[in-house]
């Protein structure tokens, strides 16, 4: 990605609504909708990907050789890791080989969490250089409101836990502000 693209900014939606919907994703109701177009940085940041042991289908088309039990978790939940260019094994041809049946986890991926905690994505690059480029529209103070609550629980996770990967510190910060479930 060129200079040119990380300035071109990205409509990220109006955030109430993309609220709703991230909750309605952690919560496991639906997967994320995001407006990708041609960016897969997601797929090629050297990301580890938690599969659930319910996620059969998705199992089914994993070669168990790129499957490993997953640290701290229960029996049955492996991570599937990434090849020497920090790719997804499945991320082939520019395109996710099993994308019909692509685990829940990156069906509810959805970097534009960063912006909305505020948090840049550290070592992920290309992630980065994405989240940095998506902004969100308010439709009232009320949603601005939000964003600000959101922004905050971020500061607090930080402060509270520093070694947390900025990936769980968003996550987690939308998920408190929003009141999601979060599946596990």
């Amino acid at each position: 990605m060129g200079a040119r693209d990380r300035e071109e900014a990205l409509d990220a939606g109006e955030f109430g609504r993309w609220a709703e919907e991230m909750r309605a994703a952690l919560d496991g109701e639906r997967g994320a909708d995001v407006p990708c177009g041609e960016c897969a940085a997601c797929c090629a940041s050297s990301q580890f990907v938690h599969i659930e042991p319910d996620e059969v289908e998705t199992l089914a088309r994993i070669p168990k050789r790129l499957r490993f039990p997953a640290p701290g978790l229960p029996r049955g939940h492996v991570l599937l890791g990434y090849d020497e260019r920090g790719c997804c094994p499945l991320f082939v041809d520019g395109k996710c080989s099993i994308y019909a049946h692509r685990p829940r986890t990156c069906r509810t991926y959805d970097c534009r969490v960063f912006p909305a905690a505020a948090i840049v994505p550290g070592s992920q690059e290309r992630v980065a250089e994405q989240a940095a480029r998506w902004r969100f529209r308010y439709a009232s103070e009320e949603s601005r409101a939000l964003h600000a609550r959101m922004k905050e629980a971020a500061e607090l996770l930080s402060s509270e836990n520093p070694a947390l990967h900025a990936t769980a510190r968003a996550v987690m910060a939308v998920a408190r502000t929003l009141g999601a479930k979060r599946r596990r």
